[in-house]
């Protein structure tokens, strides 16, 4: 990803720290551990993605009102997120220092990291029996 503008100047920029933020905070053990209540993951990320859309834009200088009617919500909605009154807010305004001090970087969280090992494993081993099977095939093939 290319460098993240901190101070965004225009619609690209606006979209570069919006897609930062969203990115880095759904990957926040906090936010992990929110999604994981099926009843919170319905609106949880949309709360981010509104909470993310309104701080980038207020960072370019974008009126509430403006983001307010851009995003669909109210000018309330905007301000907490803005503010950090709300917890999607208060989420993306630690993602926004993070960014600043320590730059774009997304850690996987140990039992994701330990799930796609599974995965992958798994996938070895089917790829494994699938060239048994076709080894087979060809060799049933050969003769007929």
């Amino acid at each position: 990803m290319s460098e993240i503008p901190l101070k965004p100047i225009g619609k690209e920029d606006i979209r570069k720290l919006e897609s930062a933020l969203i990115t880095m905070a759904l990957f926040s053990p906090e936010t992990l551990q929110i999604i994981k209540d099926p009843h919170e993951r319905l609106t949880w990320v949309d709360s981010l993605y509104i909470a993310a859309a309104s701080f980038a834009r207020s960072k370019a200088g974008v009126s509430i009102s403006k983001i307010a009617e851009e995003l669909g919500v109210t000018e309330a909605t905007v301000r907490r997120h803005v503010k950090g009154d709300s917890k999607a807010g208060e989420i993306i305004i630690k993602t926004y220092e993070t960014i600043s001090k320590e730059g774009f970087k997304i850690e996987i969280p140990e039992p994701i990291s330990e799930e796609l090992n599974k995965v992958k494993k798994e996938n070895e081993e089917l790829k494994g029996k699938l060239e048994k099977i076709k080894k087979m095939l060809n060799d049933l093939f050969n003769s007929i």
